[in-house]
């Protein structure tokens, strides 16, 4: 655990380091040449600066006590970015409305401008997102031109060979967006609005209102029927003539995050589902981050709803890093690839609506490294949306993806209630200790964008245009593009200061001249939770001027802004439960693939008790998950703290040796000592209950099922199965806690570890298939009996009304007997 953690760490401080340490460079480059050229160096103020050269002398004489010196200066400089990241969040203003005829002035309503003929250059460079995007590569490009590449030759430990090719990328970039006549953007942008191109572009979109299905999942849900019924009575071997319609159980699968290796392993596990029967039983699938990634990709022409063909594709396509420059910028600026990939950056941009950010760019690595086929010659082009993989699901042939996003909802943050008025410091103090801020689920499957928080949806081919009191402001927009939706859903480093901190707080308690930050930075957590380092994605806000139709619970700040930024859903749970529990979708069986981080010490299953809670789901198996009670475990996170220098590089070195001697243990008798932990093995089974109850008492903690006669139960709920990615013994050398290639933070992986940590998820459900198996016949079998039984109830009653209607005929119509 605490060497994969180390992994995630090290390469999220790498990431950091590196860019910083290039952005340096290269601006001592540009400074060498300006002080070259002009002998001396300008400021901003226009004013003279000192020359640096005693300096650089000075620090190559520095003296131990330098060194003390510079530590503290360490220290300080990261107390002082956490605290200046903290005020600048909290100063942050969301943008006012812009009226619509500032819109038009500023071009940045695009589509209105092409209803009244095509835009030449000057209009595209009037259009506010588009002219900053363009500043900005601009910029980059003289940036880069500026540095004297051939001195770089010299210097591959500081700049890697690739590097002497980015003025060649960014130019070429540059030509294809310039919106010219011919060019590449003027082509995407004029079939973007091309109702043979792009169908939506010509129909209207309106917020759905309600907490119902949508239309299309309900008759979707009347069409797998069919399916999963066919699929049931092979899978548990019963003529599917015998099998009733109602008794067929509907059982859901959750992926967790992760990022590839959640993906990887998800492949894995569903590879197995589908080799045992079960994957043709299953409604929904659905999933959070780089499960989500898998559901997308096996819903594409390069997946083609084979599990088999989404693992040898990612063979070719991840065995380099997903944003190693080089293989990207090719795909990126090359024909054909480069059109279908950028069509996504380019409508986004000339709408206007939204600026193009980090998670795009990420979005657009993850398009160009998942969606290309190995001979990155063709692409179709129904696979950049998430509305064509209906074609998939036509009568109900598929089970249905539901993929995961998150809003994360900081009342006052801005210092304002929703008149405008400033909040007083001690409401602003009240809602602080209360730790009011919180996360809003967002859903989207082929067919709807839809909040259950909200009670509101639009068709997911409208996703990307802006609306006004319930229904699109133009027509004119294409769907928002799979590889943008990919960058979404995996924006895990999105996360708030809180969750990075979690991440990297093992390393930063080890080392003794961090002991005071670590105070520091506990003691401000709640701040932190409310603090996003890197702004998630931007998407028009449906529910804008809706404030009376939506339920009260919706937060004030909706109702006006224009935006909704939404990120990762691992950053509320890392298993999309909650989604699989709306009312109407009525789960029998949810099935969790959970190949999270630290398994063991984030109880993701448990979780969604709350949510069960708050949303008064009935039959959820209560305070389920990994076995670790609040008192054990804040026993071990007072054991892990050091109160001095000495007792730190104490804790440190024997957490070395302990785990040191981890790795020394053979896999059985790690396995063995788990169990004696009372940690949970491959596949868990638990199951809630419908009962009433007299008392406000908590009712008790749900049992792993042991018998399957507890399913059977007429008042069980639903049926929670759990399958953790756990080392096994069948597959030796593969443990997710020490090997550094299932750290959620390697992008890089080679087609023997794909193959490893898929034998691991297929093997570790094999050790659950029987049990699994057994849970669905019990699942089964019990809806027959509860059917029958009602069935019984219900020839009894009209058999009894039968009888009262003749007994009243008799009474009505004088019939008497001959002594009468």
């Amino acid at each position: 655990m605490y060497n994969s953690t180390k992994a995630g760490l090290g390469a999220l401080l790498t990431a950091g380091v590196v860019v910083a340490f290039y952005q340096t460079q290269i601006r001592r480059w540009i400074l060498a040449e300006r002080t070259t050229s002009g002998g001396t160096t300008v400021g901003s103020s226009g004013k003279p600066k000192k020359d640096d050269s005693d300096k650089r002398d000075k620090e190559k004489s520095k003296t131990d006590e330098d060194d003390k010196k510079e530590k503290k200066g360490i220290f300080s400089a990261i107390q002082g970015t956490f605290e200046q990241l903290i005020a600048e969040q909290t100063a942050k203003k969301d943008p006012k409305p812009i009226p619509e005829e500032d819109l038009r002035d500023k071009g940045i309503g695009v589509v209105q401008a092409y209803e009244e003929g095509r835009p030449n250059q000057r209009d595209a460079s009037t259009d506010t997102q588009w002219l900053t995007f363009s500043d900005k590569l601009l910029a980059a490009k003289e940036s880069i031109l500026s540095i004297d590449w051939p001195k770089l030759t010299n210097l591959t430990n500081v700049f890697p060979d690739w590097a002497t090719g980015l003025p060649e990328w960014v130019t070429k970039l540059q030509r294809e967006l310039n919106m010219e006549p011919g060019s590449l953007a003027d082509e995407i942008w004029s079939e973007a609005q091309d109702p043979t191109v792009n169908p939506e572009v010509g129909k209207d979109a309106h917020v759905r209102l309600g907490t119902d299905l949508c239309e299309d999942e309900q008759c979707f849900l009347a069409s797998r029927k069919a399916f999963t019924k066919r699929g049931l009575a092979k899978y548990l071997d019963i003529p599917e003539s015998e099998i009733h319609d109602d008794d067929v159980p509907i059982i859901a699968t959750t992926g967790s995050g992760g990022g590839l290796r959640a993906m990887i392993a998800g492949t894995g596990y569903y590879q197995a589902l589908t080799e045992a029967g079960l994957y043709n039983c299953t409604t929904y699938t659905a999933g959070v981050s780089g499960s989500c990634w898998l559901q997308a990709l096996y819903l594409t022409s390069l997946g083609k709803c084979s599990f088999d063909r989404v693992m040898e594709h990612l063979k070719t396509r991840i065995n380099v890093h997903i944003a190693y420059p080089p293989k990207a910028l090719e795909l990126v600026t090359s024909a054909p690839t480069n059109k279908y990939l950028l069509r996504g950056v380019v409508e986004r941009l000339k709408t206007g609506y939204s600026s193009f950010s980090l998670v795009d760019l990420y979005g657009l690595l993850l398009g160009a490294r998942l969606l290309v086929p190995s001979n990155e010659l063709t692409l179709d082009d129904n696979d950049l949306k998430l509305s064509s993989q209906r074609r998939f699901l036509e009568n109900g042939e598929q089970p249905l993806p539901l993929y995961t996003a998150v809003r994360h909802e900081i009342p006052f943050m801005d210092g304002e209630n929703e008149k405008g008025e400033p909040i007083s410091e001690e409401l602003k103090e009240k809602a602080s200790k209360q730790h009011e801020s919180w996360f809003q689920w967002f859903e989207a499957t082929p067919y709807e964008l839809y909040c259950e928080e909200l009670e509101a949806g639009i068709p997911t081919w409208a996703m990307g245009r802006r609306f006004e009191n319930g229904v699109n402001v133009s027509r004119e927009v294409p769907e928002m593009k799979l590889p943008l939706l990919f960058g979404i859903f995996g924006s895990a480093f999105c996360a708030t200061l809180s969750h990075y901190y979690q991440e990297i707080r093992p390393f930063v308690t080890s080392v003794s001249l961090f002991l005071s930050l670590d105070k520091m930075v506990l003691d401000r957590n709640n701040d932190l939770s409310k603090v996003h380092p890197i702004d998630p994605c931007s998407i028009p806000n449906f529910v804008k001027g809706l404030k009376g139709s939506l339920p009260s619970t919706c937060p004030e700040s909706l109702f006006e802004t224009e935006s909704i930024k939404l990120m990762d859903a691992g950053m509320s749970n890392n298993l999309a439960c909650y989604p699989l529990l709306r009312p109407g979708r009525s789960i029998d069986i949810l099935i969790a693939f959970d190949s999270s981080a630290e398994i063991q010490t984030a109880n993701w299953i448990g979780y969604a008790e709350g949510y069960a809670k708050q949303r008064k789901i009935q039959g959820w198996p209560i305070a389920i998950g990994w076995p670790k009670g609040d008192k054990q475990a804040q026993q071990e996170l007072e054991d892990a703290q050091a109160h001095s220098v000495k007792e730190a590089h104490e804790k440190l070195e024997a957490q070395r040796e302990a785990s040191e001697a981890e790795k020394e243990k053979p896999l059985s008798q790690r396995i063995e000592e788990r169990e004696k932990k009372n940690a949970l093995g491959y596949c868990t089974v638990w199951v809630g209950s419908k009962e009433e109850r007299d008392s406000d008492d908590e009712p008790p903690p749900s049992k792993a099922v042991e018998d399957d006669w507890e399913l059977m139960k007429p008042n069980a709920g639903i049926t929670v199965v759990y399958f953790p990615l756990i080392p096994n013994e069948k597959v030796p050398g593969v443990d997710p806690e020490i090997c550094p290639y299932l750290s959620t933070w390697n992008f890089e992986w080679t087609p023997e570890q794909i193959d490893q940590t898929v034998a691991l998820a297929k093997a570790n459900f094999q050790e659950g298939a029987e049990k699994l198996k057994r849970t669905v016949r019990a699942v089964y079998e019990r809806k027959k009996k509860l059917r029958l039984e009602m069935e019984e109830k219900m020839i009894e009653m009209r058999e009894k009304r039968e009888e009262e209607r003749h007994e009243e005929n008799r009474r009505t119509h004088g019939i008497h007997d001959h002594f009468s």
